[in-house]
């Protein structure tokens, strides 16, 4: 394990030293390789890879000027893992009127035993939409 520490160390260093070299956009990219003067970044897709291509130029004259001995760079394009994004949830938003109409229906509804779950769903979607229109 004490052999990789100088290696990583370096590793993260030249991923910094990348980062604020490089604009924002290109923050998904990531240093993969660097040995013999030759550095290896990843690229999520083809497209950010051929921006990121277009960049390469002033990056290495950034990083020689940084005292890093690179003579080429490479790009790979490599889909990582956590570029998936969750999925949103999606939440209705009722007005004030149809809140009253949902509380309107929930009294309208005959009392039965088979009535008795919707009334309660209904219950309590009204008292949520009433809670959060009460909270803005």
């Amino acid at each position: 394990m004490a052999a990789l520490l100088p290696a990583v160390t370096r590793m993260a260093a030249l991923q910094k030293q990348c980062a604020a070299e490089l604009p924002s956009m290109f923050s998904a990219c990531e240093v993969l390789q660097c040995e013999a003067g030759q550095l290896v970044l990843s690229a999520p897709n083809a497209a950010l890879a051929t921006k990121l291509k277009q960049q390469l130029p002033r990056l290495q004259s950034q990083l020689q000027t940084g005292n890093w001995q690179i003579n080429a760079i490479r790009i790979k394009v490599q889909v990582s893992q956590n570029l998936v994004k969750p999925p949103v949830v999606k939440q209705a938003l009722l007005s004030s009127n149809a809140v009253l109409a949902f509380a309107a229906l929930m009294e309208d509804l005959p009392s039965s035993a088979a009535n008795e779950t919707l009334k309660n769903a209904i219950a309590a979607m009204v008292a949520r939409h009433r809670n959060k229109s009460a909270k803005d």
